[in-house]
């Protein structure tokens, strides 16, 4: 066991700012101890990137994130070779042509590999990029190593990382790239456990508020036909705003139809469609 390796030594049981269910617990020990990439689907606004901060507070080590976007390609985890700036330097008459190596960019993977200490890695919604970005990178996350053609090296992993991969569900990802991971689906939290993350984020959040919120805010989840559905995320900036603006607590439990749309329901409803529906739902409503 590496003394660089703090994912070895200690086992994640969640921070303090981060409450997480059991069966979480489990899924980043396991990938921990089996030295497997962890991939975690589950709604936007789920807590999936930032369960890689945490896990990273949690073993003491440095978080080192690559965000993927529809246009990343899995060649720029590893490195990038800048021809264009090395022939125009040439041509400058620069002395530093002569090392190619000032041309070469080092990415993400490279980064975590040569880390002296056992990194996390955030490989950030990989479902964003093209359907073969994640066989582009099976081999070297399965060997922890990979090949510089223009300079000639090898980079091998000097402590395997724990990377983390987070997916929307937006692509299905290839059999042969699951086979490698070890996978977790982080479950919508319930009642009872949502309220524990509105106490970690707002401990001095009164009682009250907090209940009624939380209906309010699981009604809504629970209307059919939403196009989407509020999350934690949303959730925490709406009782933010509901303790901000210190609203009365009659607002909160009026059954007025025409106060069926909740308060400053910007922070809970994002598109035209869903606050349509609510519309339509508050005119049947005040007809019945």
């Amino acid at each position: 066991m590496s003394l660089n390796d703090p994912t070895q030594q200690s086992r994640f049981s969640g921070t303090e700012n981060y409450v997480a269910t059991d069966d979480l617990k489990v899924a980043v020990n396991a990938a921990a101890t089996l030295k497997r990439p962890l991939l975690i689907k589950g709604e936007p606004g789920t807590g999936k990137t930032v369960l890689a901060q945490e896990v990273a507070k949690a073993f003491d080590t440095d978080l080192i994130e690559w965000h993927i976007k529809s246009t990343t390609k899995a060649h720029q985890g590893l490195y990038e070779y800048d021809a264009v700036s090395r022939l125009r330097d040439s041509q400058l008459g620069d002395e530093k042509v002569k090392d190619i190596r000032n041309y070469i960019k080092r990415g993400k993977l490279w980064e975590a590999f040569t880390h002296e200490k056992t990194p996390v890695l955030l490989i950030d919604e990989i479902d964003k990029a093209d359907i073969e970005f994640p066989n582009d990178l099976l081999l070297e996350i399965d060997r922890m190593e990979f090949h510089v053609y223009e300079t000639g090296e090898t980079v091998k992993a000097v402590n395997r990382p724990l990377v983390i991969i987070t997916s929307n569900n937006e692509k299905e990802l290839p059999d042969a790239f699951l086979r490698r991971c070890f996978f977790h689906y982080i479950k919508f939290p319930d009642e009872a456990t949502m309220l524990d993350i509105i106490n970690v984020h707002y401990p001095d959040i009164k009682k009250e508020l907090a209940r009624e919120a939380l209906s309010i805010f699981f009604d809504v989840r629970n209307v059919p036909g939403m196009k989407k559905k509020p999350s934690t995320s949303e959730l925490l900036d709406w009782l933010k705003l509901l303790m901000s603006e210190d609203l009365p607590m009659d607002v909160l439990k009026s059954k007025d139809p025409k106060t069926l749309i909740p308060p400053l329901h910007g922070a809970l409803i994002k598109n035209e469609q869903d606050i349509h529906l609510f519309e339509r739902l508050a005119f049947m409503s005040k007809r019945t």
